[in-house]
């Protein structure tokens, strides 16, 4: 989330309206978990995160979460971090530090097929016959 504010915000290239759809909402309806992620309403669960666009950032593999010993964006700095998040009403990251319970996490079912899905036979069907080839593909089950 680091990386996308700094490149994509502080550059003007996108929005913030666009940098918490593209971060948050989109991601939500992609996993077809949307809107109990990705949207703060009644009824949803959505991970709240308190992001200050003037802190500075430094991605290091020795600091990161990670199991991994290693990070594509070691030593890569940055404007805009995030100084808290809120998870299930409690705070479980603040201070550089994370501040949670093992097992509190909850599991989430994420249904096949979202909204990405829709209208590919159509667009498969219209690429087939725009080969024009007298080859029939059968629909899969």
């Amino acid at each position: 989330m680091h990386l996308v504010w700094d490149t994509m915000v502080e550059s003007g290239q996108i929005s913030v309206t666009d940098y918490v759809r593209i971060t948050s909402t989109e991601c939500a309806k992609i996993f077809n978990i949307y809107p109990r992620k990705g949207a703060i309403l009644a009824g949803s669960d959505a991970d709240i995160i308190i992001l200050n666009p003037n802190s500075s950032f430094e991605i290091s593999a020795m600091s990161h979460h990670s199991r991994t010993d290693t990070n594509v964006y070691d030593g890569r700095r940055g404007k805009g971090k995030v100084e808290v998040t809120i998870a299930g009403g409690r705070i479980v990251w603040q201070n550089n530090e994370l501040n949670v319970v093992p097992g509190s996490g909850k599991y989430i079912k994420m249904p096949p097929f979202s909204y990405l899905f829709n209208g590919i036979d159509k667009a498969d069907a219209n690429y087939l016959s725009s080969l024009k080839a007298p080859v029939k593909r059968p629909m899969s089950a």
